[in-house]
């Protein structure tokens, strides 16, 4: 089911209101590179690779996600945790 943009606003800004969302910075871009220079990416791995560079940045270690197989190839870098629904 296709949600209304009035509730995709009203669910974007309850996110913003319980996480900190952090910005695309040149230090992101400048970590973003080093994987990529480390990590085989390529197409729309580059978008999974610019979460870990975000990541990296900021201090984070930990991603929770469903996509697992997605993030393999970064876990030399980060802990991945699998969401169970």
């Amino acid at each position: 089911e296709e949600l209304s943009r009035e509730s995709v606003i009203k669910a974007v800004r309850h996110f913003e209101e319980d996480f900190t969302v952090f910005n695309d910075t040149p230090g992101v871009t400048e970590q973003l590179l080093e994987l990529a220079e480390t990590v085989s990416v390529s197409g729309k791995q580059i978008h999974d690779a610019t979460i870990i560079a975000t990541m990296l940045v900021n201090d984070v270690q930990s991603l929770l996600t469903r996509n697992i197989s997605d993030f393999k190839r970064f876990s030399g870098y980060i802990e991945l945790v699998p969401l169970i629904t």
